[in-house]
C-alpha cells in the first residue's frame, strides 16, 4: 500500500492520541536508513527514539529471533520457564553495576520496568514515597505519568495522578538550576513532602531523555547516594534511553562510579523487540511475595533471544569504543554550529547522547522551540529523521545507531547543516 492509502487508514481507524503526526510509513530498513512505503529513502538520526543502539534489523539479533521462531513463542515463563529468561537475568546480574549480588525481574517496556520498580521498592522498604525530578520521564502508565516531570502531553487529558509522588529540581546549570539548588529543593522536598521515614526511593535518570538530555553531575549523583544511605532509602536509576552503550559504557550511572540499589532498562537492549528490566541487589528483588512480579508477555522467549544477541554484538562489535568515537564527531559538528550560528548554544555530549540548543540568541538564552519544530520538519522533508525534546521544547538530540556509517552519518549531518543555513 502507498502512503496515502496507509495515512487514509490511520485517520480513519487509529486514535488520534495514537496516530502518528508523520505521513510517511516504514516500509523496509537497514542499519541508519529506512525506506518509507513509496520506496523514500530517509536516514535514521532518531533510532525509534534510543531503541535502535546497534542499527535496524543487526544480522546477529534477526537471526537469533528467527532462530527461537522454530522453537517456541510463547509459554508465559511463570507457567513454564524456558532458558532465554534466565540468560538473559544471568548475563545483566553480571553487567548492571547495583550494590551487591544483582537478580533481575524481566518485563515488557521501560514504563512497566519502573513500575514494577516502585513495587518492588514499597515491598523492601514498607514505605509509599517516591520522590523524582524536574524534566524526569518515566512512563505513560498512570504511576509512571505520576513520576514524569513535565505535564503536556503526558498528563494533560486524564485527570488526577497517583499521590505518593513528589519532586525535586534536576540540576541544569544552564537553565539556572545549579547542583546545590538541586540538593537544597531535595532536601526541601523530604523535609516538606515526603519525609524520609515515609519515603521509599529516590528516582533519577542519570541523563535527561525527554527532559533534554543534560546529564547530572557525578558529585550530584554521589550526594543522592549518600542522602539515601542515611535515610535508608533505595537509589533508582532509570536507563531506559541513557543505557545499553548510548553514552559510551553499557550504562550512564558508569561514569559517576555510583552503584544504585535499583536499575531500569529497555529500548536498546534487544535492538527493537519488546522487553525491559530491573535489576536490583538480591535481598530488595526479593522482598516481594510469590507470584507477585511479571506478566503474561514479560521476557518473552524472541525478545530474549533478541537480548541475548545484542549483549553478544556488545562483546565482540566494540560498540562502547564506536559510541565514543561517534559522540566525538557530533561534538566537532556541534562546535563548529555554535561557532557560526547564534541559535545554536549549549551543545553537549556524553558518549553518542549528544544534543545541543536552539535558542533565540545566546545572550538571553531564551528557549526558541519554534525552531527546533522548523528544523525538525525541514529534515524530513530532506530525508532525515531528527527528533527535539527538552522541557522547553528546543532541545535538538540525537539518537542515530551507533553503528551508522561514516558516509550515512556525514550525508545527515550536511543535511542538518543545510536546513540551519535555511533557517537561522
Amino acid at each position: 500500500m502507498s502512503n496515502a492509502e496507509l495515512n487514509e487508514l490511520k485517520r480513519k481507524y487509529v486514535a488520534n492520541g495514537a496516530a502518528s503526526p508523520a505521513t510517511a510509513f516504514a516500509d523496509h530498513a537497514e542499519n541508519a536508513e529506512v525506506w518509507d512505503a513509496d520506496g523514500n529513502r530517509f536516514i535514521d538520526f532518531a533510532g525509534g527514539i534510543g531503541v535502535l543502539n546497534i542499527g535496524h534489523r543487526h544480522p546477529k539479533v534477526v537471526a537469533a529471533v528467527k532462530a527461537q521462531l522454530d522453537k517456541v513463542m510463547h509459554t508465559c515463563q511463570t507457567v513454564m520457564p524456558y532458558e532465554g529468561y534466565v540468560r538473559v537475568a544471568e548475563k545483566l546480574s553480571h553487567l548492571v553495576p547495583v550494590r551487591g549480588h544483582a537478580k533481575v525481574m524481566l518485563a515488557n517496556s521501560g514504563a512497566e520496568a519502573l513500575e514494577n520498580a516502585v513495587k518492588i521498592a514499597r515491598a523492601a522498604t514498607g514505605r509509599a514515597n517516591v520522590i523524582c525530578f524536574d524534566g524526569g520521564y518515566h512512563g505513560r502508565t498512570f504511576f509512571t505519568m505520576a513520576m514524569n516531570g513535565k505535564v503536556a502531553p503526558y498528563q494533560t487529558d486524564f485527570g488526577p495522578m497517583p499521590g505518593t509522588v513528589f519532586r525535586a529540581p534536576y540540576p541544569v546549570d544552564y537553565h539556572g538550576v545549579s547542583e546545590d539548588e538541586a540538593l537544597r529543593g531535595l532536601m526541601m522536598a523530604l523535609k516538606t513532602d515526603a519525609g524520609p521515614s515515609n519515603t521509599a526511593a529516590i528516582i533519577l535518570e542519570p541523563v535527561l531523555g525527554e527532559g533534554g538530555f543534560y546529564p547530572a553531575p557525578a558529585s550530584f549523583l554521589k550526594k543522592i547516594r549518600d542522602i539515601c544511605d542515611e535515610h535508608g532509602i533505595l537509589m533508582i536509576i532509570d536507563e531506559v534511553q541513557s543505557g545499553f552503550g548510548r553514552t559510551g559504557k553499557m550504562f550512564a550511572i558508569e561514569h559517576s562510579g555510583v552503584e544504585p540499589d535499583i536499575m531500569t532498562m529497555a529500548k536498546s537492549m534487544a535492538d527493537g523487540m519488546p522487553i525491559s528490566a530491573v535489576v536490583g541487589t538480591d535481598t530488595i528483588m526479593d522482598a516481594s511475595g510469590p507470584n507477585s512480579l511479571g506478566g503474561t508477555y514479560t521476557g518473552s522467549p524472541t525478545a530474549c533471544a533478541a537480548a541475548l544477541a545484542v549483549m553478544e554484538v556488545f562483546e565482540k562489535e566494540n560498540v562502547l569504543e564506536k559510541s565514543q568515537a561517534l559522540g566525538d564527531k557530533l561534538a566537532k559538528h556541534f562546535n563548529q554550529w555554535q561557532a557560526r550560528y547564534e541559535s545554536v548554544a549549549n551543545v553537549r555530549h556524553m558518549g553518542a547522547m549528544a544534543a545541543f540548543e536552539l535558542v533565540a540568541d545566546k545572550t538571553t538564552r531564551a528557549p526558541n522551540a519554534e525552531l527546533a519544530s522548523a528544523l525538525c520538519k525541514k529534515a524530513r522533508e530532506e530525508g532525515l529523521i531528527l527528533l527535539s525534546c527538552g522541557m522547553y521544547g528546543n532541545t535538538i538530540r540525537f539518537l542515530m545507531p551507533i553503528t551508522i556509517e561514516d558516509d550515512v552519518l556525514n550525508e545527515g549531518l550536511d543535511i542538518i547543516e543545510s536546513c540551519l543555513e535555511s533557517l537561522v
